[in-house]
């Protein structure tokens, strides 16, 4: 049997599982205006690596292919594995690891220009989930999607290596 095709649609579904998901929370972002807390970011990070990796794997052949979907597969999992947490965190099951970080430096500002930068931003709370539908946040929804996505691409890039020997 011919891994080839196996392989290719893996390479393919590791590309666009981290994209849509990340054009999904970015649209959630800038249009529905639900701004991320930390751990949000946290999971976009695995899935940026995992299109880099899959877009990296358009670029090669053979074994290094395999690799390279393989890593991306598993950056994927990795982003299910944080978002599982943080949905976790948000239905209340374990507490959350995060605190207040502030963006942007204090160099050559006032301290009065500092507090007013802080009062001014949007508190947002990793323990609240902003959105839900039936009962699924955000993150739940990413740990899903991202589950489901990630390991299927392991499970194909498997069946292709296995169809090679």
């Amino acid at each position: 049997m011919d891994a080839g095709p196996v392989i290719r649609r893996a390479r393919l579904l590791a590309l666009a599982a981290p994209a849509l998901l990340l054009a999904g929370a970015l649209l959630f972002q800038f249009a529905g205006g639900l701004y991320p807390c930390e751990m949000c970011v946290w999971q976009r990070w695995p899935h940026v690596a995992a299109i880099g990796l899959a877009l990296a794997a358009f670029a090669t052949r053979g074994a290094l292919m395999r690799v390279l979907v393989f890593s991306a597969g598993v950056a994927i999992l990795v982003s299910a594995g944080v978002a599982l947490f943080h949905a976790g965190v948000e239905y209340g099951w374990w507490e959350g690891i995060t605190g207040c970080a502030t963006m942007g430096g204090g160099a050559g500002r006032s301290d009065a220009d500092i507090l007013a930068d802080i009062m001014a931003a949007p508190i947002i709370r990793c323990d609240v989930a902003p959105w839900s539908l039936f009962g699924i946040s955000l993150a739940g929804y990413n740990a899903i999607l991202s589950g489901l996505s990630g390991a299927v691409v392991l499970l194909m890039v498997g069946k292709a290596t296995r169809s090679v020997r």
